[in-house]
């Protein structure tokens, strides 16, 4: 072989590990956004009046468990009563009851960023549109006039001077980018609509008669909205069954199902075109084509005080006696039988997945 071919060799080899070379270096390592994520966040309510509210992390191997990570990080409590949690891109707003606060945090360090503790009264659930926060306030629960929608400016993380008024009891809200649906239980009494405002202009644009007592909303890919009533309970006197409810969000057309008069149905779950709920201990499924309600329970023999569905996996926050620490329960709905548990803190209810 002539000298020529021999330095033809070594340049063409140099070329072609410089090239490896070089694409390795140039590949981004993937940097962790914070120790949260990758995993489950559960909302514990903790005993009304004592401010031992907390948030839980479950990683989603179930390998991790870490209760109380807003006190670890930010060496504080965090108030009372965590009724409920929503995300805005990096942020977790944490909507505290009793304390009448949210805490905003980052949600994958947990780290505080700010806390809005004025202008809100009986706050429950939040949802996000047109680049404010919609939280709905119950006021007095015992008064039905002074109930409300607090807007949060979140670019700042301050409230509107505006509010809007919205009739008994505003629980659920949930948001398709342009209006907010507005669930309305009642306060410490009993209401049967769903609000729905105009996210541009901040106004209630009509209210949707549904069953009584309704506990829990679903948007779907189509633009139906999916409302659970749980029905007036027994000792109002009179009582009256769930509904499921179906509502085309393009003109607020509505189609039911009834339930028995003492069925009072909760925790409505929607993953994959199915619809899940909860009722007397049993968790049932049906498709979202479905004209009928089915008969046979998915699970039984279950005491859940929050649950969801993620890929055919179902996530129960189980309360106990609400004096002692809750659990997570997880099951595969494939084989409807039990996964895991982990243990949690005092009065799991909320499930989110980071």
């Amino acid at each position: 072989m002539n000298v020529n071919k021999l330095i033809l060799m070594a340049l063409t080899l140099g070329l072609v590990v410089t090239s490896c070379s070089s694409d390795d270096d140039s590949s981004t390592p993937v940097v962790p956004l914070g120790d949260y994520e990758n995993g489950i966040l559960i909302s514990h309510e903790g005993n009304f009046g004592q401010g031992n509210a907390s948030v839980s992390y479950v990683s989603f191997d179930l390998q991790t468990v870490e209760n109380n990570i807003f006190s670890l990080v930010n060496s504080a409590p965090i108030g009372d009563t965590a009724q409920s949690i929503a995300f805005n891109d990096n942020l977790a707003y944490i909507v505290l009851n009793v304390s009448n606060s949210i805490e905003i945090v980052n949600r994958y360090t947990f780290e505080s960023v700010a806390t809005i503790n004025t202008g809100l009264n009986n706050p429950r659930f939040i949802a996000f549109a047109n680049g404010k926060g919609y939280v709905t306030n119950w006021g007095d629960g015992s008064v039905a006039t002074d109930d409300y929608l607090a807007i949060i400016d979140v670019a700042s993380n301050t409230l509107d001077a505006q509010t809007i008024a919205v009739e008994e009891g505003p629980e659920e809200i949930v948001s398709n980018g342009t209006a907010l649906y507005v669930a309305h239980q009642g306060g410490f009494s009993q209401n049967n609509i769903v609000s729905v405002v105009d996210a541009s202009t901040n106004a209630v644009t009509s209210t949707i008669t549904v069953g009584d007592v309704p506990n829990s909303l679903q948007l779907d890919d189509s633009g139906m909205l999916w409302v659970l009533s749980g029905g007036s309970p027994a000792f109002t006197g009179s009582e009256t069954g769930g509904k499921l409810s179906k509502i085309n969000t393009a003109d607020n057309s509505i189609t039911s199902i009834d339930f028995a008069m003492t069925e009072h149905p909760n925790l409505l779950v929607l993953d994959n075109g199915m619809l899940y709920y909860y009722l007397a201990g049993s968790v049932f499924k049906m498709d979202d084509d479905a004209t009928v309600l089915p008969t046979t329970a998915e699970l039984s023999g279950l005491s859940f005080y929050g649950m969801t569905v993620r890929n055919a996996t179902l996530y129960g926050a189980d309360a106990v006696d609400f004096a002692s620490d809750g659990e997570l329960e997880i099951y595969d709905l494939g084989s409807n039988s039990l996964v895991d548990s982990v243990t949690l803190d005092i009065i799991p209810s909320g499930i989110y997945f980071n």
